[in-house]
């Protein structure tokens, strides 16, 4: 859930603004440069709002107001779409323009470093990536802690290896960091590691001797990635920290972690714009998977209302599997569609965080989000729903018309509900049926940009 929802959070401010300074560009007919330079000081207030720096903000706005001032707006016939799209562009391009792949372009075993200060979750982080490397390119991992001066830091990371089946680097007390990474890549030699992970020290602050230490194993281990690990919360100070770091190493990526506490989000902006380092990967939960990969387009989709219909996607597969997409599908092209996919559905909305999870990945996610509080919609209606299901029988799972009265009585006594919640998955149910049939036929009438339909929102209640 958290995984879901982590960059939605992230950005929840700053979207909810943009959302509001469009909606009412959008009702122009047409622009002037009062109309423009009104919208362009609401923007710059939403970004330092967000905790954008002042510089990044002014940069910002100095970029998009030529374009918004050009022919091509005056001349269009939707001034506010274009405005949207210039924002959008800029946006893309303070984020980083693409998603940057890691580089596993070396002999194994393949060295990285990360670095931070202390308490950024670097050497969580270092776990995160590792099962996302093992996962997501089939590598085999070593992770080795450089940090022998915080208390129990060693020990920390053996145990998140052993917790998640990592390999570890077995800890020799009063080894120094330089001696430390000699033996971790004869160690990765012989266990057959393809990639070898160095979670560096922190400190409190950026200091000489940090500096210099990172400097010296930077030049024993020659790494192909050295990723920043950065607090999300610290807002304006992690770009100041971005750069800091920039200078003295050879920074290739960033990892901003706690994105899920963090609804400004002006870290993300500040920091690739400061340090010219691509943000590479968010953090968004404790859990080893919780972490995300960082697509400055999808993101820039989201910062503005446009949802990420793509990231959803993906994550539906992710979680539902080939096996089960082939079998919905099949069924969807028939129009049927039956209590146990309901069941089925109901328990992927429950994986992807529920019905706000999967609303918040939708066009114009504020309208939503105030549809969904203003009709008073319980997130706990899903797992009522589940429990209600089960408790049917295969034969009334199958032919829901056929439960009556006695039926109701015996299924609320065993979902520990009552006959009018019954009634309401019933009618859920019913609603859904007829969409799916709808879908079947190519008929998404009414299902685009108008949110979400009210006629399902009055069933949720």
């Amino acid at each position: 859930m958290r995984l879901l929802l982590g960059v939605i959070i992230m950005f929840e401010n700053l979207t909810n603004k943009f959302e509001e300074i469009f909606s009412s560009l959008k009702k122009a007919a047409s622009l002037d440069e009062k109309q423009v330079d009104e919208g362009l000081k609401s923007i710059r207030q939403a970004l330092l709002e967000a905790d954008v720096s002042l510089n990044v903000a002014k940069d910002f706005i100095a970029k998009v107001k030529p374009k918004v001032l050009g022919q091509e707006i005056i001349r269009s016939t939707s001034p506010g779409d274009m405005v949207v799209k210039i924002v959008y562009d800029e946006l893309v391009n303070f984020l980083g323009e693409s998603n940057t792949e890691i580089n596993l372009n070396a002999i194994p075993p393949v060295p990285m470093m990360l670095v931070g200060l202390q308490g950024s979750g670097k050497t969580t982080t270092t776990a995160k990536l590792a099962k996302y490397l093992e996962k997501n390119k089939k590598k085999k991992i070593m992770m080795v802690s450089l940090d022998v001066y915080r208390p129990a830091a060693q020990e920390q990371l053996r145990s998140l290896g052993e917790q998640n089946n990592i390999l570890t680097l077995p800890i020799i007390e009063g080894q120094l960091p330089a001696d430390i990474c000699r033996r971790a890549v004869n160690a990765a030699n012989l266990n057959g590691a393809e990639i070898i992970l160095f979670d560096t020290a922190g400190r409190t602050q950026i200091d000489l001797q940090m500096m210099s230490e990172i400097k010296q194993i930077e030049s024993i281990i020659k790494p192909t990635e050295t990723f920043l690990v950065a607090d999300s919360l610290t807002g304006q100070v992690a770009a100041e920290v971005a750069k800091e770091f920039k200078n003295t190493v050879n920074l290739t990526g960033i990892v901003l972690t706690r994105a899920d506490g963090d609804a400004r989000g002006g870290a993300a902006l500040s920091m690739k714009y400061v340090s010219q380092v691509p943000i590479k990967f968010l953090g968004v939960g404790e859990k080893i998977e919780n972490l995300e990969v960082f697509h400055p387009d999808r993101i820039a989709n989201r910062i503005l209302g446009m949802g990420d219909i793509v990231s959803l996607v993906e994550k539906a597969a992710e979680d539902l599997g080939e096996e089960n997409l082939k079998k919905a599908e099949e069924n969807l092209k028939k129009g049927q569609f039956s209590m146990e996919d309901y069941l089925t559905q109901l328990r992927q909305m429950k994986k992807m965080g529920g019905i706000e999870g999967i609303m918040s990945f939708m066009p114009g996610v504020s309208k939503m989000k105030s549809q969904m509080d203003a009709s008073g919609i319980d997130e706990g209606v899903i797992t009522k729903n589940e429990a209600i299901i089960l408790s049917m029988t295969k034969k009334e799972r199958g032919n829901p018309k056929i439960i009556d009265g006695s039926r109701k009585k015996r299924i609320a006594n065993g979902s520990g509900t009552d006959a009018a919640t019954i009634n309401k998955l019933l009618k859920q149910f019913k609603m859904m049926s007829e969409m799916m049939k709808k879908m079947s036929k190519g008929n998404l009438k009414g299902m685009s940009d108008k949110g979400i339909p009210p006629e399902l929102l009055n069933q949720l209640k």
